[in-house]
């Protein structure tokens, strides 16, 4: 098994979202990479992410980062729908150098063939750095789109359920 923290701007749906993946064996939903933490409403600097638990020989960190773009507009800074702010920011975020790799190379693809497609050359925002820090969200907020499906989410129904009966 191995573990990725993916950012796609609000937890709540990018944890439905992801979650139902194929070869996804378990989430939860979090904090990465902030600067300091002291209560539970204090989250300074940290990204909003889904620590993910994968089966790399059902799933690659590569088809999960696809998936990923499925949900998010990866050009936006600090936004995701009408979430805004530095928490909600982009990020693929690993304790493995070899994922960050990975996940660089796969993201410069994707740009390329973004760019090429709309013939453009507009830069991701999707950041990669190395897991710094992690704090696990409260209980209110895991699996909160499966337990209150009616809570607002930047990412459309269709897309977030996508894959949920697949």
């Amino acid at each position: 098994m191995q573990t990725i923290y993916i950012s796609g701007g609000c937890l709540w749906g990018v944890q439905e979202f992801i979650k139902h993946l194929p070869g996804v064996i378990g989430t939860e939903a979090g904090r990465a990479n902030g600067t300091t933490y002291s209560t539970k409403s204090d989250y300074d600097g940290y990204a909003e992410c889904v620590k993910t638990t994968f089966d790399p020989e059902q799933v690659s960190l590569e088809t999960l980062i696809h998936h990923l773009f499925e949900i998010i507009d990866p050009y936006s800074v600090n936004q995701q729908g009408e979430d805004v702010g530095e928490k909600y920011r982009t990020g693929i975020y690993s304790e493995h150098e070899r994922d960050l790799i990975k996940a660089t190379a796969c993201i410069q693809q994707l740009e390329q063939m973004l760019n090429k497609q709309n013939n453009t050359q507009k830069k991701i925002a999707v950041e990669v750095l190395p897991l710094t820090n992690y704090v696990a969200s409260d209980e209110e907020h895991q699996d909160r789109l499966t337990l209150h499906p009616n809570d607002y989410c930047h990412i459309p129904l269709d897309l977030l359920h996508k894959y949920k009966h697949a």
